[in-house]
């Protein structure tokens, strides 16, 4: 007789799609796997109180893909969280996020072929670095100390005594060497690698990053868990600089791979909230530096800023950090915009958004505020604040239209911003 667990142990799937932010999927899952879920931020997973061996999984922001592998040892369960955006219009966000004025058009980066992020994702990154290697890899002067037996550079004279203690050879000496062996290239080698750990990588796409890799095979891999080295965007390195950026995506807080105890979960996630936020104040930002470089230097314009510290009181006790603000040519704060990847829903937006921006509005003593969705019923909305002088906007961006009219949206939210009365 075959009880519960063993039949859930043979059903268990091999994969698991969910797509962003749709109602929870019952599956059967291993309970160490399941209980990894629950523990990771990964997903929403609760055990299906109605039968034993199945869970509740409900994605929230997160895309991409993770694989899990029990500690039993069993087959990995690969779970695939589907964004609702396009993927051709995901990455127009994060290719705009990155570097504004040279953001991704269709045509630079061939993903629209791919229905699955990190199909897409690494599809991105091969083509960028070949683009990247084509006239052969970037050279560049490299900090080397070793031990010679001839001198090279300058001596490190007290290394050289607290190491050889007066005697002459080896050297202690410190050079600089014009090598392929740098940052730059380092970066690529690793995004390379760490997208060939991932699954779901296609055989073809798969092949082609192995050949990536060939081609940096000579440099020095970067330690996992040690920092990704600094690299400053030149003249030098600017056809480096499009697999630079994609290849620290790869390589930053967005990838999880990680084994609490025996357990591994290894993957790739965006967090779209992030995404989101990144791209309102990205081409925000952008949009006022477009006007100053417009009416020329020293025409006195607007400044902004991400993230920018302020206190709730007088204390200075309660801190709180918008996203985005704008301050006028006498350094005043002029306009406070937090960005929700949130839809509106049929009650409309959560109430908590709106008393958030009340404080941001008090404290920076602005008499307008303004909210910027995912997507809403309406392309704007106000609420005049009572007792209070306060008016509230909240605007919607509809993603999924080309990139030319959402950067007009956009122009639209940022000519409100600049018209924003001080109390």
């Amino acid at each position: 007789m075959t009880s519960a667990a063993d039949a859930s142990a043979v059903d268990t799937p091999r994969s698991v799609e969910l797509v962003e932010h749709a109602p929870a999927s019952r599956l059967a899952l291993p309970d160490a796997v399941g209980r990894a879920l629950a523990a990771s931020d990964i997903v929403d997973a609760t055990p299906d109180p109605y039968t034993p061996g199945h869970w509740l999984l409900r994605a929230g922001s997160k895309v991409g893909a993770v694989a899990v592998t029990a500690p039993d040892g069993g087959e990995p369960v690969t779970v695939r969280i589907t964004p609702k955006l396009p993927i051709v219009r995901l990455f127009f966000l994060l290719g705009y996020s990155l570097d504004p004025r040279r953001s991704w058009r269709d045509g630079e980066v061939e993903v629209a072929e791919h229905r699955d992020l990190l199909p897409a994702l690494a599809h991105a990154v091969e083509r960028q670095v070949d683009r990247a290697l084509r006239q052969g890899l970037l050279q560049g002067y490299q900090a080397t100390e070793e031990s010679a037996l001839v001198v090279r550079g300058r001596v490190r004279e007290a290394e050289q005594i607290r190491r050889r203690f007066g005697a002459m050879l080896p050297i202690e000496v410190a050079y600089d060497e014009f090598t392929t062996d740098i940052a730059e290239n380092r970066i690529l080698r690793a995004a390379v690698e760490r997208l060939l750990r991932l699954p779901g990588i296609p055989r073809d796409v798969r092949r082609r990053l192995l050949h990536q890799r060939a081609r940096l095979t000579d440099l020095t891999a970067l330690v996992r868990g040690q920092p990704i080295p600094d690299w400053r965007p030149t003249r030098l390195n600017s056809r480096y600089h499009q697999a630079l950026r994609l290849s620290r995506v790869v390589l930053g807080g967005a990838s999880a791979e990680h084994g609490p105890g025996d357990l591994r979960i290894d993957g790739f996630l965006f967090d779209m909230n992030k995404l989101f936020e990144d791209f309102v104040t990205s081409a925000l930002r952008e949009t006022f530096h477009g006007r100053d470089r417009d009416r020329g230097p020293g025409s006195g314009g607007h400044t902004a800023r991400l993230q920018d510290s302020h206190h709730l009181d007088e204390a200075a006790a309660i801190r709180m950090k918008p996203d985005f603000v704008l301050y006028g040519p006498d350094g005043t704060p002029c306009a406070v915009v937090d960005a929700k990847y949130k839809a509106e829903k049929r009650g409309g937006y959560p109430d908590a958004d709106l008393y958030q921006m009340l404080a941001y509005c008090t404290a920076l003593d602005l008499r307008e505020g303004h909210l910027v969705y995912a997507k809403g019923n309406a392309p704007h909305a106000a609420h005049q604040v009572r007792h209070a002088g306060i008016v509230i906007h909240q605007h919607a961006l509809d993603l999924d239209q080309e990139p030319l009219g959402l950067l007009t949206d956009i122009e639209e939210v940022a000519q409100r911003l600049a018209n924003t009365p001080r109390v």
